[in-house]
C-alpha cells in the first residue's frame, strides 16, 4: 500500500531522512545548518526567511521572543544569536523539525533557544516579538486560526514573510480587518514582509488556546 505524501507541517514525517548541510549568510554571521527531508526549506536557506532576516530590526534584548512554524531552525538561531539575554521559543508542530532546531541551536552554543511543540508552550508565557516564515499550505482556516492563537499572546510586534502568490496580499487584507495595524516593509522575488501591531478588535479577541 503506497503511503500518503510527508508534508513539512506533519506531526511526524514519513519520509525517509537524508540530511543535507546548508550556510545561511547574513550581515552579521555566517552559520551551517543541518535540514532534512520532510522539513520546511530542506537543502537551502528559503529566500523568504532570509529577506526576513535581511529585514527586521534588532529583537528585545529580553524576555520572550517567537519562532512561529521554526522549522529547522534558521530564524531561531539568529534571533537567539540577536538577543542572547532573551529566550526563544521555537515552536513547531513537526517532531523531525524540533529535533533539527534543537542540534542547529546546540552545534552553535545558543543556549536561549528553547524548542517546543505548540501545545507545550506554557500557557503563561508572553512574547515581546514574533517572527515567522508561516506554514500557509496548512491553509487559511487553520493558519488564521494560528496567527490568532499567538497573536493573543504578544505584546510587541510580529513580523511575516509570505510570498504573493500564497496569499500575502490577502492574509495582509485579514489581519487589518481583524483590528491589527499592518504595513507591508519590504518585498523582492514575490516576498512579502509584513509588520503586524496593536491588538485584535474583532474575532481575534476570542480565546482560540486549545483546553
Amino acid at each position: 500500500m503506497t503511503q500518503p505524501p510527508s508534508h513539512y507541517f506533519d506531526d511526524d514525517p514519513t519520509v525517509e531522512s537524508s540530511p543535507q548541510e546548508v550556510d545561511l549568510v547574513l550581515p552579521d554571521g555566517r552559520m551551517s545548518l543541518t535540514t532534512d527531508r520532510g522539513v520546511f526549506g530542506y537543502g537551502m536557506v528559503d529566500p523568504g526567511t532570509k529577506l526576513l532576516l535581511m529585514d527586521v530590526p534588532t529583537p528585545p534584548q529580553i524576555g520572550n521572543l517567537l519562532d512561529l512554524g521554526c522549522g529547522y531552525g534558521p530564524i531561531a538561531v539568529t534571533m537567539a544569536r540577536r538577543a542572547p539575554g532573551a529566550t526563544v521559543w521555537a515552536v513547531d508542530v513537526n517532531e523531525r523539525a524540533r529535533s533539527l532546531c534543537a542540534s542547529n541551536a546546540a552545534r552553535h552554543g545558543l543556549a536561549n533557544i528553547v524548542v517546543a511543540s505548540p501545545d507545550d508552550v506554557p500557557p503563561d508565557v508572553e512574547f515581546a516579538v514574533i517572527w515567522s516564515n508561516p506554514p500557509i499550505r496548512i491553509g487559511k482556516e487553520a493558519l488564521h486560526r494560528m496567527l490568532l492563537r499567538w497573536f493573543s499572546r504578544l505584546h510587541g510586534e510580529a513580523w511575516l514573510v509570505v510570498h504573493r502568490h500564497l496569499g500575502s496580499d490577502s492574509l495582509q487584507a485579514w489581519l487589518q480587518r481583524e483590528g491589527f495595524g499592518v504595513e507591508r516593509v519590504s518585498s523582492s522575488r514575490g516576498y512579502r514582509v509584513l509588520r503586524a501591531s496593536g491588538a485584535p478588535s474583532g474575532p481575534g479577541r476570542i480565546d482560540l488556546d486549545p483546553a
